[in-house]
C-alpha cells in the first residue's frame, strides 16, 4: 500500500516545537517533540505498557513520560526509567523511534527501517539558498482521499480548463501534445507550447510584453512528491534545448503527499521562483493562488475518492492518464520490491 523506505514530509519545521504533538502517518501513529538544544524527534505514540499514547503523557527536559504509570522514554526510544518498579525495567519497555531531519523549513520523516535512512537521499530542492530566487510561505492541509488521487492530479495539466476557472482564471488546455516520460524516480509529462499570450496567473509575474513560450513540466517522484515547473520566455527562446535568456521566468511549485491512511492525505507546498525575490507582495499574490488552486482540487478529489472507492460500474481512462498510470505502475513495482526485500 505504502512505500516506507523513503523520506516523507511529516510537518513544516515551525510547527513542531516544545510539546507533544500527536499525528498518524502511513497507518502508524506517532508523537512528535523537539529536545531542548532544538532537535527534533519522532516516537511510536503508544506506551508499551498498555498502549496510552505517549502524546496524552508528559515532555519532561528531552524525555517523555507516559501519563499512565510515570515510565519514561529518550529520545530513542529506550525506557529509562519506571517508577512502580525501578532496577527492573522490562527489556521490551522500547517504542519504536522514527528518523527525523530538518530541511527546507520541513520536517522529514523515515517510515522504514531506520539503517537505511540517509538525509543525503531527501528530495533536492534546487537553488533553495540562492539568494536571487523568491520562496513563498506555502501551506499545508488535510485531504480526505487517497494520495494517489493528488499524485494522478498533479500529472494532469487539462484539469485547469475546467477546475481551476477561479484561481488561474482557467487557463485552459491545450491542443499542443504531451510529452510522457519515465525517469529514475518517477514520471514526467510536459510540453512546450509556442507564440502564445502568458497564462492570467502568470501574466503579472513575467518582465516582457506581448507573446511567450512557455513549457509546462509536471514531474511525479516516488515515494508522491510532484514538482511543477512553468517556464515563461519571449517568443522565439523557448524549446527543451534552448537555455534560458535575461527575460526568462521559471517558478517551480514543490508539492509533497503524505498519506494518513488509506482515505486520508497531507499535502505540503510551496512555490521557488527565478525572480521577484524580496517581493512579498508577489509571494503573497502567487501563495494565494495556489492555495486557492488547491482547495479547488480538494474539494473535486474527496469526492473522486469516496466515487472510485465506492463504484457501481467500471471506470474508464483517458488519454491524459498516461502519466499517473505510468507512475503508479512504477511505484507499484518499488513497494512490491520493498515487500520482497523485507521478506527475505
Amino acid at each position: 500500500m505504502f512505500l516506507r523506505n523513503c523520506w516523507y514530509v511529516a510537518a513544516w519545521s515551525k510547527d513542531v516545537g516544545r510539546e507533544l504533538q500527536a499525528e498518524t502517518f502511513l497507518g502508524e501513529n506517532i508523537v512528535f517533540y523537539r529536545q531542548e538544544d532544538g532537535t527534533p524527534v519522532a516516537l511510536e505514540n503508544a506506551c508499551p505498557h498498555r498502549k496510552l499514547p505517549l502524546s496524552d503523557g508528559n515532555l519532561i527536559g528531552d524525555t517523555v513520560e507516559c501519563g499512565y504509570h510515570g515510565l519514561k522514554f529518550d529520545c530513542t526510544g529506550v525506557c529509562i526509567d519506571s517508577p512502580t518498579q525501578r532496577g527492573m525495567t522490562p527489556r521490551r519497555a522500547v517504542v519504536k523511534s522514527y528518523p527525523v531531519v530538518d530541511r527546507y523549513r520541513l520536517l522529514w520523516i523515515w517510515m522504514g527501517d531506520p539503517a537505511l535512512a540517509d538525509p543525503d537521499t531527501i528530495f533536492e530542492v534546487e537553488n533553495y539558498d540562492d539568494p536571487t530566487w523568491g520562496l513563498t510561505d506555502g501551506g499545508v492541509m488535510d485531504v480526505d482521499c487517497n494520495y494517489l488521487w493528488l499524485c494522478d492530479n498533479l500529472l494532469d495539466p487539462s484539469h485547469v480548463a475546467w477546475v481551476h476557472v477561479t484561481s488561474f482564471a482557467g487557463a485552459g488546455t491545450d491542443e499542443e501534445p504531451l510529452d510522457v516520460n519515465k525517469t529514475d524516480r518517477g514520471v514526467i509529462v510536459s510540453r512546450w507550447i509556442f507564440g502564445q499570450p502568458p497564462s492570467p496567473y502568470y501574466a503579472r509575474l513575467v518582465r516582457f510584453e506581448g507573446m511567450c513560450d512557455r513549457l509546462q513540466h509536471y514531474e511525479m517522484c516516488r515515494p508522491a512528491i510532484g514538482l511543477n515547473k512553468s517556464v515563461y520566455t519571449p517568443v522565439g527562446t523557448g524549446g527543451y534545448d534552448s537555455a534560458p535568456v535575461d527575460e526568462t521566468f521559471t517558478n517551480i511549485s514543490y508539492n509533497f503527499m503524505t498519506p494518513i491512511t488509506e482515505d486520508k492525505t497531507r499535502y505540503f507546498w510551496f512555490q521557488h521562483r527565478s525572480d521577484h525575490a524580496g517581493d512579498e507582495d508577489i509571494s503573497r499574490y502567487m501563495n494565494d493562488g495556489a492555495r486557492m488552486a488547491f482547495l479547488e482540487d480538494k474539494a473535486i478529489l474527496e469526492k473522486v475518492h469516496v466515487g472510485m472507492k465506492h463504484a457501481v460500474t467500471p471506470h474508464i481512462d483517458l488519454g491524459l492518464d498516461k502519466g499517473a498510470k505510468l507512475f503508479r505502475q512504477g511505484l507499484d513495482r518499488a513497494i512490491q520490491a520493498e515487500a520482497t526485500e523485507t521478506v527475505v
